[in-house]
């Protein structure tokens, strides 16, 4: 009962507010079904973490042993998660196999112009590293915190954690939380770029199979040629390349399907529970972490005005033209932006299939956001 009464003296009001948030995190993952997978750990461990003296942190205590104070420290298990899987970057790149593993890159190979979108859609980060920047944040967590533009949870933790960023816990909420409200985030911004007229442009499907040499080389000199050009985009890319070549290569089926099922739900469910340990309450509540989560919205939107602008800027120049929808769909929120881009196509028009051009699009966005993660690295010092 002692301990009890001692735990709820020291409770604060902001560790209550932080079950609130967790609790709000659950409720969106299981009632809204947003990024189940990744919100629901996240939301759980923001309450763990919050407990008085929770012993699933890191505590440091006080003892005095014959007269003579000793100090222990006692290693949380999500501080130990986090020190195994974060901070060395491990879990980040594990999920990129089982990501590289899942990803098709057959409708961007038989459209390789599609890769220009994904490129276009980075626009977002550099534009929020810009306003960080003015915002008065140093230039590394500026950096972390554009990156959130990168629509790709496993780079956004990459590069903050690479920063060692004070913001790590919000920006990781921020990229989930804004990948699951794609739906809600992308179309308004498409309807006031585009013209009905726009919306209502049908693609033709590429003609033509890609050969399985193709596809197996792809990865291979993706690889090669991101490592060159973004050296320290090279594990990022490597990994998520590597997952692709297993799928790719014919005789790793068995393998394939672990990293897309077992390997990446089992690095999800860990990755999920271990950034909470960034979540405790002293860090998290303050004015600077609502300016993170508006800093992250406004890469969202930037990413997708860039990808819309620049389709309707090839439209000036081509005689047969793209959808400017298209565009939007280079953000790496792979696949939901894809299929936000084709639910929109067929509400402007029922025969308009925009589906196997958003998901080219979509998957040059996740080649392109790890570049992007890797160029941000090389660029700030």
């Amino acid at each position: 009962m002692e301990v009890l009464y001692e735990n709820i003296l020291e409770l604060d009001w902001r560790q209550v507010a932080m079950w609130a948030i967790g609790g709000l995190l659950i409720f969106l993952a299981i009632k809204k079904d947003m990024e189940p997978s990744l919100l629901l750990p996240i939301g759980f461990g923001a309450i763990l973490v919050n407990l008085p003296n929770s012993g699933a942190i890191t505590q440091i205590t006080e003892h005095v042993v014959d007269g003579v104070n000793q100090v222990v420290e006692e290693v949380g298990v999500l501080d130990l998660l986090f020190n195994s899987g974060i901070a060395n970057e491990l879990f980040p790149l594990l999920l990129f196999i089982g990501i590289g593993a899942m990803i098709d890159f057959g409708p961007l190979l038989s459209n390789p112009k599609l890769m220009l979108f994904g490129a276009a859609a980075q626009f977002g980060i550099f534009m929020t590293l810009s306003l960080a920047a003015l915002f008065g944040f140093d230039l590394r967590d500026a950096a972390s915190i554009a990156i959130i533009g990168a629509a790709d949870g496993p780079t956004s933790i990459f590069v903050a954690n690479y920063f060692n960023s004070n913001y790590i816990g919000a920006i990781i909420v921020a990229a989930y939380s804004y990948m699951a409200l794609v739906p809600i985030v992308q179309p308004p911004i498409i309807r006031l770029l585009t013209t009905k007229h726009e919306r209502r442009i049908r693609m033709p499907y590429a003609s033509g199979q890609v050969s399985k040499l193709t596809r197996i080389l792809f990865p291979i000199i993706v690889t090669l040629v991101a490592g060159v050009v973004a050296p320290r985009s090279a594990p990022l890319v490597g990994f998520l390349m590597f997952g692709n070549l297993i799928r790719e290569c014919g005789v790793l089926g068995s393998l394939s399907e672990t990293a897309q099922k077992v390997l990446a739900n089992l690095i999800t469910l860990l990755l999920g529970l271990t950034v909470a340990a960034k979540m405790q309450a002293d860090a998290f509540l303050n004015p600077e972490t609502l300016l993170v989560l508006a800093l992250g919205l406004a890469a969202f939107i930037f990413d997708t005005a860039g990808g819309v602008l620049l389709a309707k800027f090839i439209n000036l120049f081509t005689k047969n033209k793209i959808n400017p929808m298209i565009g939007a769909a280079g953000i790496s929120a792979f696949p939901m932006s894809s299929r936000v881009v084709h639910k929109m196509g067929l509400a402007e028009d029922n025969q308009n299939f925009l589906l196997m051009h958003a998901a080219g699009a979509n998957v040059a966005g996740q080649v392109a956001s790890v570049v992007a993660g890797g160029l941000i690295i090389g660029l700030i010092v």
